[in-house]
């Protein structure tokens, strides 16, 4: 299941486990899910436009001795930076985001793209024409027409390429407007193709293992090892905080460490609990690993959110 699964079945779990703390006062009680899940993915036949042709960057074929199912560390040491986004300050890239005609995910990705190539290529200035990958894990439930409730990892990775010199001289403007038609092409049509494209590579995949041959096989674009990365995922629309087994909301949760360049992940903050699976306006964590080299503090955008961590007082960076 993806994030969006996973947190459901949280919040389903913690709602059971806390009505059944109730069974001595209320032995006769009935109990509930909140949100019941479905299960089973409908046929998407109808969604299929065969007229319609893409690019799928998210993937990349290779020989099947470079194929890789999962992230390879780089040489360079990774350290975690933590950014943290008040809500005055969440108010201030949304105000940018309106100005741009983009979403307030897509400038978010797009303040930190652009900085920390730039950064990348003032640190090591032969970087310049290296490419960095930029892919953002997208729920497609909407597009296609399935239940928000459904138990399955129908997440697509969507991608895009620019030289590290070419995000560094971009206007924000252009880069935010980048971001957001990456992360919105994943239509119905879109995600249909990319199905018909993994069946048919895995069906040349089979029969080539069948003769023996040593032929092609597709991995994820951001697995493969790459000079400069951008890896987004966002839980930050999860109800983490309004899961309650019983005996009050998590206090701070966090993702784990991920040693692997560009990766990111927008996290919640703690907050009081909202209506049903809805968060309130929070103060938001970015975390993303990236070389030791790398010094967000040395961007002007980046370095009010920049902090040490301290996770008994988590403060507002505006």
């Amino acid at each position: 299941m993806d994030g969006s699964a996973f947190w459901l079945f949280m919040y389903n779990w913690a709602n059971l486990a806390a009505q059944m703390a109730t069974q001595d006062k209320n032995p006769h009680i009935e109990y509930t899910i909140p949100c019941p899940p479905s299960f089973g993915v409908p046929s998407l036949s109808h969604l299929h436009d065969p007229s319609a042709k893409f690019d799928h960057t998210e993937y990349t074929i290779v020989d099947s001795s470079d194929c890789s199912r999962v992230f390879k560390p780089g040489t360079d040491t990774i350290k975690e930076n933590i950014l943290h986004i008040s809500i005055e300050g969440q108010h201030k890239l949304r105000d940018m985001a309106k100005e741009y005609n983009v979403s307030f995910t897509a400038i978010i990705c797009a303040v930190i793209w652009k900085e920390m190539s730039r950064i990348r290529v003032d640190a090591r200035p032969s970087s310049k024409t290296l490419p960095s990958l930029f892919t953002c894990a997208v729920n497609p439930r909407a597009s296609l027409g399935l239940s928000p409730l459904l138990c399955a990892s129908p997440v697509v990775n969507l991608a895009t390429t620019k030289t590290l010199g070419e995000l560094a001289e971009m206007d924000l403007e252009d880069v935010a407007k980048l971001v957001l038609q990456t992360i919105t092409k994943g239509t119905s049509a879109y995600v249909c193709s990319s199905m018909d494209f993994l069946v048919t590579q895995r069906a040349k995949e089979i029969e080539d293992e069948k003769l023996g041959r040593d032929g092609k096989k597709v991995m994820l674009a951001y697995v493969r090892p790459a000079p400069a990365k951008c890896t987004i995922s966002s839980s930050r629309n999860f109800p983490i905080y309004q899961t309650d087994f019983g005996f009050g909301s998590p206090e701070y949760v966090r993702p784990p460490y991920l040693p692997f360049d560009g990766c990111m992940r927008i996290w919640p903050t703690p907050q009081s609990k909202g209506n049903g699976l809805t968060n309130k306006e929070a103060p938001l964590e970015v975390y993303l690993s990236l070389p030791d080299y790398v010094d967000l503090s040395k961007s002007s955008l980046l370095r009010p959110f920049v902090t040490a961590v301290d996770d008994s007082d988590i403060k507002d960076i505006s």
